[in-house]
């Protein structure tokens, strides 16, 4: 026992000393940390960069959801339910970024529920009439039709949320963080960005020399000219005019290039070189801000009351499973990269319940969809090095807005769709190359670790690809199984993080070779500082904004899993039977 106790003095100090030397490397990384405050003007600006990561995927979700609605093309609820999606977005980043995990992530729709909401309304009783009969139907008919199938959507995404908040706030997922290593990281978030190459490949190779230009341009501001500052006229009370060296190209590279390139377009557009409905002309989507309303703010409830089907929450249940695997994954990572210390157990378990409460919000809205950690946001603070928590709050109020002004949100939407996959070029590499530094801490001269990376990122590949192209393979007589297991199997980084995880803590292997001791400063799982310690009433990175002196005055915080003051054990201790 003595032996037992002296190695983990040990480890600690060992854990703790490099988890201050990593704190050290990481404040050089960035050019605004977590807890930092730009100028609010520089806000604005550094917070139009995340919405304009953002939109390009959020729009595509409706565009994609609509259709399997049965709705018309011409339909002006489209723009409606862009703007819901926006609106809940922004609600959603914020109350994660203030009270939730505390990490500059934005929160929003995800494709991972797209697969269960295809499969749901696949099923009989949901398959769309067909284009004669909704040809001949009144508006009041056709909006019947769908305002129907969006109200079984909303009800299912709701109620599989629970599992999410519940799993996340008393702690039952944080507690098998544990089992969660460099090796089951990898995979995971590396096959986020190789997953999503097709949607960057489709939008890019609508004009090859545009999204060429989108991403050389981002390259050079972003790698070539960080450290090119510009000249800035500036004013000051009692010293009048003066020139400040500003670093544009550092802060604003996405911004600057999706200006530049969207002029270009424009010269070309109007020059006649773009012809008529080619997809890189500027005027292609102006329908979009002529249909949208000016003013419209989003309600619960807005297309009907919700209705609940088992079929439907067993299907939803598959992609909250996904997007609270990918959460996971994303924490630590996010942490690394905006220079903030690694997120402790609480703020993983509030960060996770907030993100099942987001998605329970984002069904009863009536936005069709679910929220998740937006992976193109977390490869934006890579690429700016702007990882402000102030920044993401900023982005969340200006989602807000543009949720309730319906033109002004329609004019970030028609930017031209190669600009916007020669960003996803960018982006989705950015998220593949931080998966893949996880690595940085395991042996890989080790066969054994070879083996499992190798495998963990090339078989989910394998199995989803072919599960896209036989989706009735699976057939157990059950609908609502089939569902599950559809998605289960189709969603890459669900199965590329199962098989590393299962595969890294089945297979023996030492600490040093699977990198645990160094991983440890990364994904650390202490819980509060100890109640004696002067830090401790320090302000924390992740505490709560407000009201944390009475928090560590009442000691019954200290039992709940998601209170910046939670001491591990205890709450699950409450339900053991005590020895006599």
């Amino acid at each position: 026992m003595s032996g037992q106790c002296l190695y983990t003095v040990v480890k600690t100090s060992e854990e703790e000393n490099g988890q201050t030397r990593n704190n050290e490397e990481r404040k050089g990384n960035v050019t605004y940390g977590i807890d930092d405050t730009p100028a609010w003007y520089l806000c604005i600006f550094m917070a139009l960069q995340h919405y304009l990561t953002m939109i390009g995927a959020i729009v595509a979700i409706p565009f994609i959801l609509c259709p399997a609605l049965c709705m018309l093309d011409t339909d002006p609820d489209r723009s409606n339910i862009i703007s819901t999606m926006i609106f809940v977005t922004g609600l959603i980043t914020w109350l994660q970024c203030t009270f939730g995990c505390r990490l500059p992530i934005v929160q929003g729709g995800t494709i991972s529920f797209l697969v269960p909401t295809l499969a749901i309304l696949g099923l009989p009783e949901w398959q769309c009439p067909s284009a004669e009969a909704l040809a001949a139907m009144t508006d009041a008919e056709r909006r019947q039709v769908w305002t129907s199938r969006m109200c079984e959507l909303s009800g299912a995404i709701a109620v599989s949320a629970l599992f999410q908040v519940f799993c996340g706030y008393f702690g039952i997922i944080g507690s098998l963080l544990r089992y969660v290593t460099p090796l089951t990281i990898a995979p995971t978030v590396a096959l986020v960005g190789l997953t999503l190459f097709d949607h960057a490949a489709d939008a890019a190779s609508q004009q090859w020399g545009i999204a060429a230009g989108t991403f050389t341009l981002l390259t050079i501001f972003s790698q070539c000219m960080g450290e090119v500052k510009v000249p800035t006229l500036t004013f000051k009370k009692g010293s009048g005019l003066g020139i400040n060296w500003f670093p544009l190209f550092k802060l604003f590279p996405v911004l600057l290039t999706i200006a530049i390139m969207w002029s270009v377009c424009g010269v070309l557009t109007a020059t006649g070189v773009f012809p008529q409905g080619h997809p890189a002309r500027t005027d292609l989507k102006l329908k979009i801000i002529e249909d949208a309303p000016w003013f419209r703010v989003p309600y619960p409830g807005q297309w009907g009351v919700p209705t609940v089907s088992v079929a439907g929450v067993l299907g939803m249940l598959a992609g909250v499973l996904a997007c609270t695997v990918e959460s996971i994954s994303y924490y630590p990572t996010t942490a690394r990269m905006c220079a903030a210390p690694p997120p402790p157990l609480h703020a993983i378990n509030r960060g996770l319940g907030t993100e099942g409460l987001g998605t329970m919000l984002a069904g009863l809205w009536g936005s069709g969809n679910g929220t998740n950690t937006f992976g193109e946001n977390v490869g934006a603070i890579g690429v700016t090095k702007v990882g402000s928590r102030r920044v993401v709050q900023w982005a969340a109020a200006l989602m807000v807005v543009q949720g309730v002004v319906g033109k002004l949100c329609a004019v970030f939407i028609i930017i031209p769709q190669p600009i916007v996959g020669g960003l996803f070029c960018v982006m989705f590499g950015m998220i593949s190359a931080f998966g893949l530094s996880a690595l940085q801490y395991v042996n890989l001269n080790s066969s054994r670790n070879l083996y499992i990376v190798g495998f963990s990122l090339f078989f989910p590949l394998v199995l989803t690809r072919w599960m896209s192209a036989h989706g009735g393979a699976i057939s157990t007589g059950v609908s609502a199984l089939d569902a599950v297991l559809q998605v289960l199997l189709s969603t890459s980084i669900l199965v590329g993080g199962i098989v590393g995880c299962l595969l890294d803590n089945l297979i023996p292997g030492t600490e040093e070779e699977r990198g645990l001791a160094r991983w440890a400063g990364e994904m650390a799982l202490q819980t509060s500082r100890p109640p004696g310690d002067a830090a401790a009433r320090a302000p924390d990175t992740y505490d709560f904004p407000v009201g944390m002196p009475l928090i560590r005055r009442w000691k019954w915080t200290s039992y709940l899993p998601f209170m910046p003051t939670y001491e591990a054990g205890k709450f699950t201790a409450l339900f053991k039977r005590k020895e006599s």
